[in-house]
Parts: C-alpha cells; sequence; structure tokens
C-alpha cells in the first residue's frame, strides 16, 4: 500500500490532513474565545447604553407628544 504525498511538499497527505485538523481546531478555539469576548463586550457595554438611549428617546417622544396633544387641544378650542 503506497502514501499519498502532496504534490507541493512531497510530504504525506495524512502528515497535512493532521496538521490542517490542528490548525482549524486551533482556530475554533480561537473563535470561541473571541465570540465570548464579544458577548461579555455587549452585555456589559453596549446593552446598557442601548437602554439609556432608549429611556431617553421615549421620554423626549412622550413630552413632544404630550406637547402636540396640548396643541392640537388649542386649536380644537379656537375653533370651536
Amino acid at each position: 500500500m503506497t502514501t499519498k504525498e502532496d504534490p507541493r511538499s512531497g510530504k504525506p497527505l495524512e502528515e497535512w490532513g493532521e496538521r490542517v485538523g490542528r490548525k482549524i481546531g486551533e482556530t475554533v478555539s480561537d473563535l470561541e474565545q473571541e465570540t465570548e469576548r464579544l458577548v461579555a463586550y455587549l452585555n456589559a457595554e453596549v446593552v446598557p447604553a442601548a437602554r439609556d438611549h432608549s429611556t431617553r428617546a421615549l421620554r423626549t417622544a412622550a413630552q413632544k407628544l404630550a406637547e402636540f396633544a396640548d396643541y392640537l387641544d388649542d386649536q380644537k378650542k379656537k375653533q370651536g
């Protein structure tokens, strides 16, 4: 039984496959760690900031809607 070789390096394909498998495993591990860091950052920084901005935006919108309702009431009184 002959061992197939990588035509570029002349090394057995099994070695190449093992090397590639290790590299893929390392990359997956790195991606998992980076994903955990990203999720932690999002939860610690982005989510609270988004909630804060959303709360302020809702309060501003509520105030503007109240002002608009008062304006409509005033217009109705002027016409009626």
